[in-house]
């Protein structure tokens, strides 16, 4: 089940972290490496990093953006060090690595780690799930990207030993088929006259996360989307 949790990287700035975060992933029996846009890669100091994981850097999937690395994931789990201006369901590591390790029966699970300097950005933070935030020193409370993902794939690890997960047998839907959702949920609201497009506010954000916080099951979502098209279909 291992193989179906990936880590993603965006826009790494130092390569020797990626290469970093590569040893912690094969020490912990994690595989899957996906890089948006990494400011240096390849470089020597990845490998050189990486030590025995090299073979992750080559197998390494590098996209153009996260909604490509993440649009097949059911799943999708932020690494967030502060509250935002809307809060996100928060999880700590050993509850991300219970999640994901129970989801990962069922398909894809992404945990996202964002830039050195200023993690994910808000829009970023927006296309997961949960937010997982890994409690720390507060005088010294931001953890190096590679140190952040290395507790992460132990807690991971230390949770598939335990085999006290059972794969859960609900389907839920992809986070591309929840943005398929969120836009034609936000073309039937305007529609409707609910949404003014010129004077949009904050009611699709808080939208997303309601319906990140809830998670509806592939079922539960086909049949909102008939709703939708029904209302659309009303007003034509």
């Amino acid at each position: 089940m291992l193989s179906n949790i990936r880590i993603v990287m965006i826009n790494t700035f130092h390569p020797g972290n990626i290469g970093a975060a590569a040893r912690a992933m094969k020490n912990m029996g994690l595989s899957e490496l996906v890089l948006v846009e990494p400011r240096l890669f390849p470089d020597p100091e990845a490998s050189s990093r990486a030590a025995s994981a090299t073979d992750l850097l080559d197998n390494a999937r590098i996209v153009s953006s996260l909604s490509e690395a993440i649009a097949d994931c059911p799943l999708v789990i932020g690494a967030s060090a502060r509250s935002r201006s809307f809060p996100w369901p928060m999880l700590d590591a050993e509850q991300c690595a219970t999640k994901a390790v129970a989801e990962s029966a069922q398909g894809p699970v992404a945990i996202v780690f964002g830039r050195e300097r200023m993690g994910l950005h808000n829009d970023e933070l927006m296309q997961c799930h949960f937010h997982v935030a890994i409690p720390s020193n507060p005088d010294s409370p931001v953890l190096n990207v590679s140190s952040a993902i290395q507790v992460i794939c132990y807690e991971i690890w230390k949770t598939q030993l335990s085999n006290e997960n059972e794969p859960e047998t609900l389907e839920y839907p992809t986070q591309q088929q929840m943005e398929n959702f969120y836009q034609h949920l936000e073309q039937t609201l305007e529609q409707v006259g609910f949404l003014i497009p010129q004077h949009p506010g904050k009611t699709m954000t808080k939208l997303r996360r309601l319906f990140n916080r809830t998670r509806p099951e592939t079922m539960e979502l086909n049949m909102l989307r008939g709703i939708l098209s029904a209302i659309g279909r009303d007003k034509t």
